[in-house]
């Protein structure tokens, strides 16, 4: 991890600055926000270095002017100010490529009004997934890939990944600093820091946890449930708070990219389907430090297993579509006896739908893709492709559009 490791967003960051005179880039705090929007830029203005916030303070029109272009501005929710410099700069010379500005996500709980609307793209940058670990992250969206090529999106290749090692590269995280530290104590420790920080300073800071030891359980629950669909009750009883603090964890969290709600989807075929919203760790690699847990323990329990499992296949698809050309969004399935359930379902923009159903199975059958099936007879022509995604080691129709694909397939062709 010393040198850098090529992001999906450099492509599409790139494709803004060709089109558009200033991009935005948010994203969790320590997710390689600045380290990848440098690269793109011809000037840096740290705001976070009280000289320069000082200076770009006292007069943010002048700050930017005879800077070369692209401009970076890092940090910029600490001079909020600025945002109206960046809005008149463009306003009187609006040529693409401008600026580039960097925050944490926690600045829309922060900042009140956004007065450059119009003005600034805005792109979302996750922790770090396996494609750009392991994968071509220059290449299109696997969405995208998947849309217009069907089955050959994944080729023929065999996989030499095993169950092992889906569960190191989950548990490793996605946190750049995290992966320049050794493997075993000395990252257990900068997760866990993480996670401390997150309870201790970023919450209360916001006005929404001033008690960390309550944060610290809502989190534990909501590790112990990622992947799942668990009432809210049975959530924050469970954690020992009441419903509106909850309610306020909850959005606090999902703001500030740890967590994310992927809500059912609305299709009216199915009566009576669930509708509560699928609960996710934006990054598998925190429920190590939440759950106290490690490879070994997570290889000998089948449940924690399954939920980690399909928390790293929800990243990898998280992350591609934020980066697809066609759009799209994530969604779940299920009804309400739990008879059928898909894991996730990709809605494009154009209607066309990609089913996904995670198996911890190293031979996956036909009966494991029956409800990709039951959702194919159902969507008819509009099912683009239904994956069985497995932990063995090959490639393989089960049926028409239904395709056994290895979890190494989703970022490796």
């Amino acid at each position: 991890m010393s040198a850098y490791v090529p992001r999906l967003l450099d492509t599409e960051l790139g494709a803004v600055a060709a089109a558009h005179p200033a991009a935005l880039v948010v994203g969790p705090r320590a997710c390689g926000k600045t380290t990848t929007t440098r690269r793109h830029s011809g000037s840096v203005l740290r705001l976070d270095v009280p000289a320069q916030a000082a200076v770009v303070r006292a007069d943010p029109d002048a700050a930017l002017r005879g800077l070369a272009e692209p401009v970076l501005i890092d940090e910029w929710q600490l001079v909020p100010e600025v945002l109206g410099a960046v809005k008149r700069a463009v306003d009187d010379d609006p040529r693409p490529g401008r600026f580039v500005l960097t925050g944490s996500s926690q600045a829309d709980l922060t900042t009140s009004g956004w007065p450059a609307t119009g003005r600034i793209v805005r792109l979302t940058m996750y922790p770090l997934v396996s494609r750009e670990r392991h994968g071509d992250p220059t290449s299109p969206s696997l969405i995208d890939r998947i849309l217009s090529d069907g089955a050959d999106a994944f080729g023929n290749s065999a996989s030499g990944w095993d169950l092992q090692d889906y569960v190191d590269e989950a548990l490793s995280s996605g946190w750049p600093e995290a992966l320049r530290v050794p493997a075993g104590r000395a990252r257990d420790r900068w997760l866990t820091g993480y996670v401390d920080h997150l309870a201790t300073r970023e919450a209360p800071s916001l006005g929404v946890a001033r008690d960390p030891g309550r944060m610290r359980k809502y989190l534990h629950m909501l590790a112990a449930n990622t992947g799942g669909v668990p009432t809210h009750k049975l959530l924050y009883d469970a954690a020992g708070i009441d419903r509106r603090t909850a309610v306020s964890y909850d959005n606090l969290l999902d703001s500030l990219m740890i967590t994310q709600r992927v809500p059912a989807w609305a299709g009216n075929f199915i009566d009576r389907a669930v509708r509560l919203p699928k609960r996710y760790l934006i990054d598998p690699g925190l429920i190590a430090p939440l759950l106290r847990v490690d490879h070994r323990r997570t290889l000998r329990d089948g449940d924690l297993l399954g939920r980690i499992l399909d928390t790293l296949v929800a990243a990898q698809f998280r992350a591609e579509c934020a980066v697809s050309v066609v759009g799209a969004d994530m969604y779940h399935l299920r009804d309400a006896n739990g008879r059928r359930e898909i894991d996730l379902l990709i809605e494009a923009r154009d209607g066309q739908i990609i089913a996904i159903e995670v198996k911890a199975t190293a031979a996956p059958s036909r009966e494991d893709g029956r409800h990709l099936e039951w959702l194919r007879e159902r969507l008819g022509s509009r099912l683009a492709m239904g994956l069985l995604v497995h932990s063995g080691p090959r490639v393989f129709g089960l049926a028409e559009r239904i395709l056994a694909v290895p979890i190494a397939g989703l970022w490796s062709r």
